[in-house]
């Protein structure tokens, strides 16, 4: 998908177009053409986003004393997922979740997907990417916290809001959302990105 601001022929419906344009392997290719206004909200919407994992990452990293306390970052020897899992107290999973609290290999893999989801919005490239790595690291802290429970495993109530739609939800659909307006080519690298010749080969990679 690709973002455009100016006017062109095609299919139009309040305002918005799809047209059919030729890649640079002459195939034809369906981009998504959106009003200027749109086009800024998409980008802000993703450099908030980005904002986002950025400082929970950086939070979580050095210990700056909002979620996690001075001194028990992750650069002073703390974990980032040892609070988080081992209190996973809901779910066919939680057991799971508690093997996995603390490890280096569980720690590592949140925190470079933190940086990475982080780093990809705010630069505008990569948004399939952290769209789907993004919906996976949603997923599964969706699972340990486990909004359909009515009661935790020690009989209190859980206090869930919504028993399937929580925040988790909504940030995976607005992820997905980002990567399918290509919201990176407005205040990114995304236009400039999109033109290498190795993205160009693999689409994958926008």
């Amino acid at each position: 998908m690709a973002l455009h601001q100016h006017r062109q022929s095609g299919m139009s419906f309040a305002g918005w177009r799809k047209t059919t344009s030729a890649t640079a392997s002459g195939t034809a290719a369906d981009e998504l053409t959106l009003p200027l206004v749109v086009t800024r909200l998409a980008a802000g919407t993703r450099l908030l986003t980005a904002f986002t994992f950025l400082w929970a990452f950086g939070d979580k990293a050095f210990g700056w004393g909002y979620a996690t306390q001075a001194g028990k970052g992750w650069i002073d020897g703390g974990s980032p997922t040892k609070g988080f899992l081992s209190h996973a107290a809901a779910g066919p999973l939680q057991e799971t979740f508690h093997a996995w609290a603390g490890t280096a290999w569980a720690d590592w893999t949140f925190m470079l997907g933190l940086l990475g989801i982080g780093v990809a919005l705010a630069s505008g490239v990569t948004l399939r990417i952290a769209a789907a790595g993004g919906t996976v690291m949603m997923a599964l802290m969706w699972a340990a916290e486990w909004p359909p429970a009515r009661h935790l495993s020690d009989g209190h109530l859980s206090m869930s809001t919504n028993p399937l739609v929580d925040y988790h939800a909504l940030y995976s659909a607005l992820l997905v959302m980002l990567a399918v307006v290509a919201a990176g080519r407005t205040w990114g690298l995304g236009a400039l990105w999109q033109t290498l010749p190795f993205v160009r080969r693999h689409r994958w990679l926008l």
